[in-house]
Protein backbone atom coordinates (compact mmCIF):
# COMPACT_ATOMS: atom_id res chain seq x y z
CA UNK A 1 0.00 0.00 0.00
CA UNK A 2 1.19 3.51 -0.77
CA UNK A 3 1.94 5.60 2.31
CA UNK A 4 0.82 8.68 0.37
CA UNK A 5 -2.75 7.39 0.46
CA UNK A 6 -2.43 6.59 4.17
CA UNK A 7 -1.24 10.15 4.78
CA UNK A 8 -4.24 11.49 2.87
CA UNK A 9 -6.61 9.39 4.96
CA UNK A 10 -5.02 10.50 8.25
CA UNK A 11 -5.19 14.14 7.14
CA UNK A 12 -8.89 13.84 6.26
CA UNK A 13 -9.57 12.32 9.70
CA UNK A 14 -7.67 15.10 11.45
CA UNK A 15 -9.41 17.92 9.56
CA UNK A 16 -12.83 16.28 9.22
CA UNK A 17 -13.19 17.64 5.70
CA UNK A 18 -12.25 16.42 2.22
CA UNK A 19 -11.87 19.96 0.92
CA UNK A 20 -9.69 21.09 3.85
CA UNK A 21 -7.48 18.02 3.43
CA UNK A 22 -7.22 18.68 -0.31
CA UNK A 23 -6.12 22.27 0.34
CA UNK A 24 -3.51 21.22 2.92
CA UNK A 25 -2.12 18.45 0.69
CA UNK A 26 -2.28 20.58 -2.48
CA UNK A 27 -4.64 18.09 -4.17
CA UNK A 28 -8.06 18.49 -5.71
CA UNK A 29 -11.03 17.35 -3.64
CA UNK A 30 -11.90 14.75 -6.27
CA UNK A 31 -8.37 13.33 -6.06
CA UNK A 32 -8.69 13.01 -2.27
CA UNK A 33 -12.08 11.30 -2.68
CA UNK A 34 -10.59 8.83 -5.19
CA UNK A 35 -7.71 8.02 -2.86
CA UNK A 36 -10.06 7.29 0.05
CA UNK A 37 -12.37 5.22 -2.14
CA UNK A 38 -9.41 3.27 -3.51
CA UNK A 39 -8.14 2.58 0.00
CA UNK A 40 -11.58 1.33 1.05
CA UNK A 41 -11.71 -1.01 -1.97
CA UNK A 42 -8.25 -2.30 -1.21
CA UNK A 43 -9.12 -3.02 2.43
CA UNK A 44 -12.68 -4.14 1.76
CA UNK A 45 -13.87 -1.92 4.63
CA UNK A 46 -15.83 1.35 4.79
CA UNK A 47 -13.46 3.86 6.42
CA UNK A 48 -15.30 7.20 6.19
CA UNK A 49 -18.87 8.38 6.66
CA UNK A 50 -20.39 11.76 5.92
CA UNK A 51 -22.16 13.90 8.50
CA UNK A 52 -23.65 17.39 8.57
CA UNK A 53 -20.32 19.19 8.92
CA UNK A 54 -18.02 17.00 6.86
CA UNK A 55 -16.69 13.47 7.24
CA UNK A 56 -15.50 11.27 10.09
CA UNK A 57 -13.98 7.82 10.33
CA UNK A 58 -16.19 4.80 10.89
CA UNK A 59 -15.26 2.54 13.85
CA UNK A 60 -13.12 0.50 11.45
CA UNK A 61 -11.68 3.72 10.05
CA UNK A 62 -10.72 4.94 13.53
CA UNK A 63 -8.86 1.68 14.23
CA UNK A 64 -7.06 1.97 10.89
CA UNK A 65 -6.29 5.66 11.53
CA UNK A 66 -4.44 4.89 14.78
CA UNK A 67 -2.28 2.22 13.16
CA UNK A 68 -1.73 4.32 10.04
CA UNK A 69 -0.62 7.31 12.12
CA UNK A 70 1.90 5.17 14.02
CA UNK A 71 3.22 3.75 10.72
CA UNK A 72 3.54 7.20 9.14
CA UNK A 73 5.34 8.61 12.18
CA UNK A 74 7.77 5.71 12.17
CA UNK A 75 8.32 6.15 8.42
CA UNK A 76 9.07 9.84 8.95
CA UNK A 77 11.56 8.94 11.70
CA UNK A 78 13.22 6.45 9.36
CA UNK A 79 13.62 9.12 6.69
CA UNK A 80 15.05 11.61 9.20
CA UNK A 81 17.45 9.01 10.58
CA UNK A 82 18.71 8.12 7.09
CA UNK A 83 19.23 11.78 6.19
CA UNK A 84 20.96 12.47 9.51
CA UNK A 85 23.29 9.56 8.88
CA UNK A 86 23.99 10.88 5.39
CA UNK A 87 24.77 14.32 6.79
CA UNK A 88 26.84 12.98 9.68
CA UNK A 89 24.31 14.21 12.26
CA UNK A 90 23.73 11.06 14.31
CA UNK A 91 22.35 12.75 17.44
CA UNK A 92 18.61 12.29 17.27
CA UNK A 93 16.56 14.72 19.39
CA UNK A 94 15.24 13.39 22.70
CA UNK A 95 11.46 13.95 22.70
CA UNK A 96 10.01 14.06 26.23
CA UNK A 97 6.37 14.42 27.27
CA UNK A 98 4.96 15.24 30.71
CA UNK A 99 1.72 16.25 32.37
CA UNK A 100 1.51 20.01 33.01
CA UNK A 101 2.40 19.79 36.72
CA UNK A 102 5.39 17.53 36.04
CA UNK A 103 6.49 19.65 33.07
CA UNK A 104 6.54 22.67 35.40
CA UNK A 105 8.94 21.14 37.89
CA UNK A 106 10.68 17.81 38.18
CA UNK A 107 11.00 16.98 34.47
CA UNK A 108 12.98 20.14 33.54
CA UNK A 109 15.12 19.58 36.65
CA UNK A 110 15.83 15.99 35.64
CA UNK A 111 16.71 17.04 32.07
CA UNK A 112 19.04 19.73 33.43
CA UNK A 113 20.88 17.17 35.56
CA UNK A 114 20.98 14.72 32.64
CA UNK A 115 22.62 17.33 30.41
CA UNK A 116 25.30 17.86 33.06
CA UNK A 117 26.21 14.20 32.60
CA UNK A 118 25.82 13.83 28.83
CA UNK A 119 26.71 17.27 27.55
CA UNK A 120 24.55 19.15 25.08
CA UNK A 121 21.95 17.10 23.17
CA UNK A 122 18.92 18.27 21.17
CA UNK A 123 15.71 17.76 23.15
CA UNK A 124 12.10 18.92 23.39
CA UNK A 125 9.42 18.89 26.10
CA UNK A 126 5.74 18.45 25.22
CA UNK A 127 3.14 19.00 28.00
CA UNK A 128 -0.12 17.08 27.79
CA UNK A 129 -2.60 14.98 29.72
CA UNK A 130 -1.67 11.38 30.45
CA UNK A 131 -3.98 9.82 27.83
CA UNK A 132 -2.66 12.18 25.14
CA UNK A 133 0.95 11.42 26.03
CA UNK A 134 0.25 7.69 26.07
CA UNK A 135 -0.96 7.92 22.47
CA UNK A 136 2.00 10.08 21.44
CA UNK A 137 4.50 7.52 22.76
CA UNK A 138 2.70 4.73 20.87
CA UNK A 139 2.66 6.86 17.72
CA UNK A 140 6.42 7.36 17.97
CA UNK A 141 6.25 11.11 18.61
CA UNK A 142 7.82 10.80 22.08
CA UNK A 143 10.78 8.81 23.37
CA UNK A 144 9.58 9.00 26.96
CA UNK A 145 6.59 10.44 28.82
CA UNK A 146 6.04 11.12 32.52
CA UNK A 147 2.38 10.47 33.34
CA UNK A 148 0.04 9.77 36.26
CA UNK A 149 -2.65 7.25 37.15
CA UNK A 150 -5.12 9.96 38.21
CA UNK A 151 -8.68 9.22 37.02
CA UNK A 152 -9.53 7.79 34.55
CA UNK A 153 -6.36 5.81 35.26
CA UNK A 154 -3.41 4.58 33.23
CA UNK A 155 -3.99 1.58 30.94
CA UNK A 156 -1.71 -1.45 31.02
CA UNK A 157 -0.54 -1.40 27.42
CA UNK A 158 1.78 -4.21 26.23
CA UNK A 159 3.16 -1.87 23.58
CA UNK A 160 4.81 0.26 26.27
CA UNK A 161 7.20 -0.24 29.16
CA UNK A 162 6.09 1.40 32.40
CA UNK A 163 8.18 2.36 35.44
CA UNK A 164 6.74 3.50 38.77
CA UNK A 165 8.46 6.56 40.24
CA UNK A 166 6.36 6.96 43.38
CA UNK A 167 3.21 8.43 44.92
CA UNK A 168 2.50 12.15 44.94
CA UNK A 169 0.33 13.69 47.68
CA UNK A 170 -2.19 16.22 46.45
CA UNK A 171 -2.32 19.54 48.33
CA UNK A 172 -4.68 22.52 48.37
CA UNK A 173 -3.62 25.72 46.63
CA UNK A 174 -4.75 28.94 48.34
CA UNK A 175 -4.23 32.65 47.74
CA UNK A 176 -1.57 34.13 50.00
CA UNK A 177 -3.25 35.40 53.17
CA UNK A 178 -6.07 32.84 53.10
CA UNK A 179 -7.24 31.93 56.65
CA UNK A 180 -6.38 28.25 56.10
CA UNK A 181 -2.88 28.93 54.74
CA UNK A 182 -0.11 27.31 56.72
CA UNK A 183 1.72 24.03 57.16
CA UNK A 184 -1.44 22.08 58.01
CA UNK A 185 -2.60 19.46 57.62
CA UNK A 186 -6.25 20.49 57.54
CA UNK A 187 -9.34 18.33 57.32
CA UNK A 188 -11.53 18.52 54.26
CA UNK A 189 -14.48 19.49 56.44
CA UNK A 190 -12.86 22.88 57.15
CA UNK A 191 -12.81 23.64 53.41
CA UNK A 192 -16.30 22.40 52.58
CA UNK A 193 -17.79 25.90 52.24
CA UNK A 194 -15.06 27.10 49.85
CA UNK A 195 -15.40 27.64 46.09
CA UNK A 196 -13.15 25.27 44.14
CA UNK A 197 -11.77 25.51 40.62
CA UNK A 198 -10.68 22.61 38.43
CA UNK A 199 -9.03 22.34 35.04
CA UNK A 200 -9.43 18.64 34.18
CA UNK A 201 -11.70 15.71 34.96
CA UNK A 202 -8.99 13.66 36.66
CA UNK A 203 -8.22 16.26 39.32
CA UNK A 204 -11.92 16.95 39.82
CA UNK A 205 -12.55 13.24 40.40
CA UNK A 206 -9.79 13.08 43.03
CA UNK A 207 -11.28 16.10 44.80
CA UNK A 208 -14.80 14.66 44.81
CA UNK A 209 -13.57 11.28 46.05
CA UNK A 210 -11.61 12.87 48.90
CA UNK A 211 -14.56 15.06 49.90
CA UNK A 212 -16.91 12.06 49.84
CA UNK A 213 -14.59 10.12 52.17
CA UNK A 214 -14.74 13.07 54.56
CA UNK A 215 -18.54 13.11 54.41
CA UNK A 216 -18.80 16.48 52.63
CA UNK A 217 -19.02 17.72 49.07
CA UNK A 218 -16.72 20.07 47.18
CA UNK A 219 -18.33 22.99 45.34
CA UNK A 220 -16.50 23.04 42.01
CA UNK A 221 -18.15 26.24 40.82
CA UNK A 222 -15.38 27.41 38.49
CA UNK A 223 -13.48 25.74 35.67
CA UNK A 224 -10.23 26.71 33.98
CA UNK A 225 -8.84 25.83 30.59
CA UNK A 226 -5.48 24.74 31.97
CA UNK A 227 -3.25 24.67 35.02
CA UNK A 228 -2.06 28.26 34.56
CA UNK A 229 -5.64 29.51 34.47
CA UNK A 230 -6.52 27.45 37.52
CA UNK A 231 -3.67 28.99 39.53
CA UNK A 232 -4.60 32.47 38.31
CA UNK A 233 -8.10 32.05 39.74
CA UNK A 234 -6.58 30.90 43.03
CA UNK A 235 -4.09 33.78 43.15
CA UNK A 236 -6.83 36.37 42.66
CA UNK A 237 -8.98 34.91 45.42
CA UNK A 238 -11.81 33.53 43.29
CA UNK A 239 -11.35 29.92 44.42
CA UNK A 240 -9.09 27.32 45.95
CA UNK A 241 -7.86 24.22 44.14
CA UNK A 242 -6.51 20.71 44.53
CA UNK A 243 -3.07 20.50 42.93
CA UNK A 244 -0.22 17.96 42.76
CA UNK A 245 2.34 18.18 45.54
CA UNK A 246 5.19 18.10 43.02
CA UNK A 247 3.99 21.47 41.76
CA UNK A 248 4.61 23.19 45.10
CA UNK A 249 8.22 24.09 44.26
CA UNK A 250 7.15 25.80 41.02
CA UNK A 251 4.20 27.88 42.24
CA UNK A 252 3.83 31.59 41.58
CA UNK A 253 4.58 33.82 44.58
CA UNK A 254 0.94 34.85 45.18
CA UNK A 255 -0.18 31.25 45.69
CA UNK A 256 0.53 29.09 48.74
CA UNK A 257 -0.50 25.58 49.79
CA UNK A 258 -1.78 23.63 52.76
CA UNK A 259 -1.51 19.88 53.32
CA UNK A 260 -4.58 17.70 53.79
CA UNK A 261 -5.25 15.04 56.38
CA UNK A 262 -5.10 11.66 54.60
CA UNK A 263 -4.55 13.37 51.23
CA UNK A 264 -5.55 11.87 47.89
CA UNK A 265 -2.55 10.55 45.99
CA UNK A 266 -1.66 9.74 42.42
CA UNK A 267 1.03 7.46 41.07
CA UNK A 268 3.76 8.92 38.89
CA UNK A 269 5.07 6.73 36.06
CA UNK A 270 7.33 6.87 33.04
CA UNK A 271 6.29 5.17 29.82
CA UNK A 272 8.64 4.29 26.97
CA UNK A 273 8.39 2.22 23.79
CA UNK A 274 10.01 -1.24 24.12
CA UNK A 275 11.86 -0.97 20.81
CA UNK A 276 14.35 1.53 19.38
CA UNK A 277 14.93 3.41 22.65
CA UNK A 278 16.71 6.74 22.54
CA UNK A 279 20.27 6.38 23.89
CA UNK A 280 19.48 8.95 26.61
CA UNK A 281 16.14 7.42 27.65
CA UNK A 282 17.59 5.05 30.26
CA UNK A 283 19.76 7.66 32.01
CA UNK A 284 16.83 10.09 31.98
CA UNK A 285 14.63 7.46 33.64
CA UNK A 286 17.17 7.12 36.43
CA UNK A 287 17.48 10.89 36.78
CA UNK A 288 13.70 11.32 36.94
CA UNK A 289 13.54 8.77 39.77
CA UNK A 290 16.26 10.62 41.66
CA UNK A 291 14.66 14.03 41.12
CA UNK A 292 11.19 12.85 42.14
CA UNK A 293 12.56 11.33 45.33
CA UNK A 294 14.50 14.49 46.21
CA UNK A 295 11.41 16.64 45.71
CA UNK A 296 9.00 14.36 47.56
CA UNK A 297 11.08 13.29 50.58
CA UNK A 298 11.16 16.70 52.39
CA UNK A 299 7.37 17.04 52.06
CA UNK A 300 6.82 13.45 53.23
CA UNK A 301 9.07 13.97 56.25
CA UNK A 302 7.33 17.25 57.10
CA UNK A 303 3.93 15.48 56.99
CA UNK A 304 5.22 12.72 59.26
CA UNK A 305 6.58 15.30 61.72
CA UNK A 306 3.23 17.10 61.83
CA UNK A 307 1.29 13.91 62.53
CA UNK A 308 3.73 12.37 65.03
Amino acid sequence: MELTVWRTFVTVCRLGSLSAAAAELNHTQSAVSRQIAGLERQLGVLLMERHARGVRPTPAGEVFRRHALATLNEADRAVRAARDARDGALDRPLAVGATPSLAAGIVPEAIRDLLKQTGSIPWSLLPGLSAQLHNRVIAGDLDIAVVTDAPPGLPHDPRLERRFLGLDDMVVALPVGHPQAGPGPVRMQTLADQTWVEDNDGSAALLRQHAARAGVSARIDLSAADLLGKLALVATGHAIALIPGVLTCALRTDVTTVALVDPPTRGIYTITPPRDPHPCAAPLLDQLATTFTSVREPRTQARLNRTS
